[in-house]
């Protein structure tokens, strides 16, 4: 049945008013900061022998959604302090290293220093009326309750900056995606934060019973006896 030009035009007009209303989706991957051999070395068991811990854990992942999507907006957020410290403990510039990954795989890479500019991007570094969050992944140290961006760097065994989950409010629920993705790859997250996540966005996040361990060439593995994901 041929249908008159006026509803060809109509439905034309509808479908580029949808096409035009999609938003657009964001990949958003943070990086935590690693310890400084100076706080670690004579533990039994020392964190971050290895400078790339989150930074690899990270790329491995841009790859993985590159993978199954080329195009995919992936915006990665770094905490800066540790690495600059890092580099200077180890006379390396890691942060060289790091634009190095952004270079190869094409992704934005924005450095933050404190935690209120982490949820301003979240929340307003792009119109987020427009562009959502369809993923959103933390890598880096982190105990039930925070993430701890410079865990062991400026002091042992401890964080001068996190973000809490009594934070997590601060947080605007409607810059997500309705099928977003969320999930902590550190130690302890699930026991807590994820279900304050939950309750503060609206989105469900993954999160380890238990410890983590960071590998070299596969994400991050749970490493304590019974552990589990949990959402």
């Amino acid at each position: 049945m041929k249908l008159p030009v006026i509803v060809l035009i109509v439905m034309l007009s509808l479908w580029a008013g949808r096409a035009q209303a999609a938003p657009d989706r964001e990949y958003i991957l943070v990086s935590g900061g690693v310890s400084l051999y100076a706080w670690e070395k004579f533990k039994a068991q020392p964190h971050d022998s290895w400078w790339m811990n989150f930074i690899r854990a990270a790329r491995l992942r841009i790859q993985e959604i590159q993978a199954h999507e080329p195009d995919a907006q992936i915006t990665w957020l770094v905490y800066r302090p540790s690495y600059l410290a890092r580099g200077r403990q180890d006379n390396r510039d890691y942060i060289s290293d790091i634009n190095s990954v952004r270079d190869v795989y094409h992704v934005k890479l924005i450095y933050f220093d404190h935690t209120p500019e982490l949820i301003n991007y979240l929340n307003a570094g792009q119109p987020r009326d427009r562009v959502k969050i369809c993923d959103f992944e933390f890598f880096g140290h982190s105990n039930k309750a925070c993430w701890m961006f410079d865990y062991s760097n400026n002091l042992d065994s401890a964080s001068k900056a996190w973000l809490h989950e009594k934070e997590l409010v601060q947080i605007n629920r409607n810059i997500f995606t309705r099928d977003a993705f969320a999930k902590s790859w550190g130690c302890h997250t699930g026991e807590s934060m994820g279900k304050r996540w939950r309750s503060a966005t609206g989105v469900p996040m993954w999160g380890a019973i238990g410890k983590t361990q960071y590998m070299t060439d596969e994400m991050p593995i749970l490493s304590s006896e019974n552990g589990r994901w949990v959402k």
